[in-house]
């Protein structure tokens, strides 16, 4: 999986942009009698004029009743809604030093509206580029980054693990990424040791380490929903990994629905956050979505012809497997829905991710399918863009973020639909703000032409 990721990234190309971004760093850009979602509620704010300059909405109001300067640049959004960026949770930047091969996944990101991402794969050139974006020398949505992984084959000893999270802290990583395969022994010495420094851990729950005591330890967020189901089957230990399946799959049905509610009273009263990344289950695992769905997906243009094969064979390799059931998978993937829709009723804080690139999940693109599997799930439109938005700025501890008001940041898009009566519309992008640089149609049109024939 991982190599299909890095090739992924590798084989990403963009020799350059036609059109360049406004800026607003000198000259107001001026939104007018335009629909705002502010987010901090749901509604909409009806025929405003939204004024926003260096990095920030400067003014927001009534159309006509906002002055502003004669030079502003003036986008006519009559009919159009106004509503903060998203951000991607579970995001992948090329985990190389390879800088145009990254500044070309960011290019995805934003011109799909994404506007804050937490890169999950970390490198220490993720440093450089995190700078990079914050000084506005590289376009990019705003990084926050993971370490290099811990798992079973990079964490050599409890002692070794400890030295790495005093390593990563000491580089200025955000966060620590675990993969599968850490012990009991070397989880608890990495989380003992991120204690003591002050860094958050993230991501996968190893097997042998398990939900429970994931939960205990101080998950800052809880990846995949990875321990989930192994954690709700009675007698799991007795259970090799490998006939539990990826994320569980293969013992769904064993589950005891009864701790269910424990589970979630556990992990709202750790403040464990959730990242469900429900695209990859129902597009990887799930027999409903097929490799030749996958083929006629007009998205799939942006991703090399390569990765493309890769993908279709990994996902006729899992549905070859002598244990791979359909009907078992896709009440799998069902109970995972139903969790989602359980965390959401019982507050337990959802961030938007899916984990692009991966399999089936083209950058920016899958994060538009992330929130339809949300709704699908249970969740409203405005519950699933609160996951995206408003929590996300809770969770990063950025109360001027995740929403449309005066002195928020500007990170916004601009929408040709109300994506409150119909998540699909937050698809339809007539533009995108990041920081102090409008990005408009003919950028956006252009970029993504760029990656296309640079395929």
């Amino acid at each position: 999986m991982k190599r299909i990721l890095l090739a992924a990234c590798l084989l990403l190309t963009l020799s350059g942009l036609a059109q360049q971004p406004v800026s607003s760093s000198d000259r107001q850009v001026v939104f007018k009698n335009v629909n705002v979602i502010p987010m901090d509620r749901e509604g909409v704010l009806e025929r405003q004029d939204v004024i926003v300059r260096a990095g920030r909405i400067q003014d927001i109001g009534p159309a006509g009743s906002v002055r502003y300067d004669r030079n502003a640049v003036v986008v006519e959004a009559a009919g159009k809604f106004l509503m903060p960026g998203l951000a991607e949770m579970h995001a992948h930047v090329p985990p190389d030093g390879d800088i145009e091969s990254a500044k070309n996944v960011f290019t995805l990101f934003l011109v799909n509206g994404i506007t804050t991402i937490r890169g999950m794969l970390g490198h220490p050139n993720h440093l450089v580029l995190r700078t990079g974006v914050q000084r506005g020398e590289i376009l990019g949505p705003n990084l926050y980054t993971t370490g290099p992984s811990f798992n079973g084959m990079s964490v050599k000893s409890p002692e070794e693990g400890a030295a790495m999270v005093r390593r990563q802290k000491e580089a200025g990583y955000d966060y620590l990424k675990l993969h599968p395969g850490l012990t009991r022994p070397k989880f608890d010495a990495i989380a003992a040791a991120a204690k003591q420094v002050d860094i958050p851990f993230v991501g996968h729950v190893s097997y042998g380490v398990g939900v429970w005591r994931a939960i205990e330890a101080g998950y800052s967020s809880i990846d995949h929903l990875d321990g989930f189901i192994e954690g709700l089957v009675p007698n799991i230990e007795k259970i090799p990994e490998p006939e539990a399946g990826l994320f569980g799959m293969y013992v769904a049905d064993k589950v005891d629905r009864g701790q269910i509610p424990r589970l979630m009273k556990s992990l709202k009263d750790n403040n464990i956050w959730v990242v469900p990344t429900q695209s990859l289950a129902e597009r990887w695992f799930s027999p409903d979505y097929s490799a030749d769905d996958f083929q006629h997906d007009p998205h799939n243009r942006y991703m090399p012809e390569a990765i493309t094969r890769q993908w279709i064979n990994s996902k006729n390799s899992l549905m070859n497997n002598p244990k791979y059931d359909a009907e078992q998978v896709r009440r799998f993937v069902q109970l995972r829905r139903e969790l989602i829709l359980e965390c959401q009723r019982s507050g337990v804080g959802l961030l938007l991710g899916c984990d692009a690139p991966q399999i089936f999940n083209v950058p920016g693109f899958s994060t538009h399918n992330e929130l339809e599997y949300l709704v699908k799930s249970g969740l409203t439109p405005y519950e699933a863009l609160v996951t995206g938005t408003v929590n996300v700025a809770r969770y990063l501890g950025r109360p001027d973020a995740g929403l449309v008001a005066k002195d928020a940041v500007s990170d916004l898009i601009l929408l040709d639909g109300n994506p409150l009566e119909d998540i699909n519309n937050v698809r339809k992008i007539s533009g995108v703000f990041i920081g102090d640089k409008w990005l408009d149609a003919t950028f956006i049109e252009a970029a993504l032409k760029k990656l296309e024939t640079a395929q």
